[in-house]
């Protein structure tokens, strides 16, 4: 079937979808679930009516384009003075929290995936490491929850895929060789800087001097609506283009322009991030059919036990321990610790870096290492999205008992 097919059948779902959306918030079959599922039954894995290859020029391109869009708009919803206000549970889930899951997540992955390359270990582990809130969006939509736990998690979401990408960019790096073509180390240490230094400047003065501009023209009423909503794309694509112009990592950029928007009036940024958040709520749900529809069928073969073990350790002990450890202390009582742990479901940004790896450094002989983040994703996709609606009932229930 032609890549056609798959954009009709990506379309029919999304329409289909959106007009049932509003009764699928109170029920525990989310849109995530929907498209993830309705890719594998169409697929190879089930009744083989589309095929499409998990390295293909496509799904790169749409693998990209979503992940720029999603960076950006991510941390352009992060406001920051209000961040400063309400900082201590984000700040512990960001800088202590996360660290810890990574580092857990690379041990277990040594032991239990691939302890003959490190790297590898350590890109399964970074790789599984960011959140998607949008798995158990009952969670960060019910005014069932706290205010600021639904806030936690949705800062924890929004930044920790930006702060993930760094490590992941330079596992990947190191793997497939790249900026060891020169002079050894002194070749290496400048591949790094310029990584990590030309994206965040290219992606900083875009989006600065981008907001600035559309906040002073729509206050000299130059600017019509539409058209503020539609710079969430162009700042983010100018970001990413101009980082990568100069050698430097275009995705980090992305991240940086929306984290340091310059437009502040509360009107002008509400705009620019609808158009955002509905381009890249489509964008995802389109990744979510190709996880079905091509990452499942092809990494299917090499699930196993060990595969599993991980997988049920990423989303449990992996993720549990280290936020139990940095929220001690924070006034927290047990029950809305383990609702915090456990709703830290590995979505989008999982599905995306792991098909940039993939596009970086192929599949064959990295199976084992794709196949268990597809499998955890797998899992997640699921068993967050069931567990979302009752437990946040359960848990309103308790409080108010």
């Amino acid at each position: 079937m032609t890549d056609y097919s798959t954009i009709i059948c990506a379309a029919l779902l999304i329409f289909f979808y959106g007009l049932i959306s509003r009764v699928s918030e109170r029920s525990p079959i989310t849109a995530p679930m929907v498209f993830s599922g309705i890719g594998i039954l169409v697929g190879p894995t089930v009744l083989s009516l589309l095929n499409v290859q998990i390295g293909g020029a496509v799904v790169k391109l749409i693998a990209e384009i979503t992940l720029v869009i999603i960076l950006f708009v991510d941390a352009s919803t992060v406001d920051l003075r209000t961040l400063k206000m309400q900082r201590e549970i984000p700040l512990r889930l960001l800088g202590l929290g996360l660290p810890l899951t990574m580092a857990l997540g690379f041990a277990a992955a040594a032991l239990l995936v691939n302890n003959q390359n490190l790297w590898l270990a350590a890109l399964v582990a970074l790789v599984l490491s960011p959140t998607d809130a949008a798995l158990g969006q009952a969670v960060v939509t019910s005014d069932r929850l706290p205010e600021g736990m639904r806030q936690a998690i949705n800062v924890e979401s929004g930044l920790n895929d930006g702060i993930a990408l760094a490590p992941i960019l330079m596992c990947i790096a190191a793997v497939s060789g790249e900026g060891h073509s020169g002079n050894g180390s002194g070749s290496w240490l400048f591949f790094v800087v310029s990584q990590l230094t030309i994206g965040p400047i290219a992606g900083i003065m875009v989006g600065w001097c981008g907001g600035r501009l559309v906040e002073e023209a729509s206050k000299r009423n130059w600017m019509q609506p539409t058209f503020q909503r539609l710079v969430a794309g162009s700042l983010a694509v100018l970001a990413y283009t101009a980082a990568e112009q100069f050698h430097g990592n275009g995705f980090i950029a992305a991240y940086c322009a929306g984290l340091f928007l310059g437009a502040q009036t509360h009107d002008v940024r509400e705009r620019i991030q609808e158009f955002g958040e509905a381009e890249g709520q489509q964008m995802s749900l389109f990744v979510f059919l190709l996880f079905g529809l091509a990452m499942v069928p092809a990494m299917a073969a090499h699930w196993d036990l060990w595969a599993l073990c991980y997988a049920i350790l990423s989303l449990t002990v992996i993720r549990m321990i280290p936020v139990a450890l940095c929220l001690r202390g924070a006034g927290l009582d047990t029950r809305d610790v383990c609702m915090i742990a456990w709703f830290g479901p590995r979505g989008i940004a999982s599905i995306l870096y792991a098909l940039m790896g993939i596009g970086k450094i192929g599949v064959i002989g990295y199976e084992r290492e794709f196949a268990v983040v597809t499998l955890t994703v797998l899992l997640s996709i699921f068993l967050h999205g069931i567990s979302a609606v009752p437990l946040t009932l359960s848990y309103a229930r308790s409080r108010a008992s």
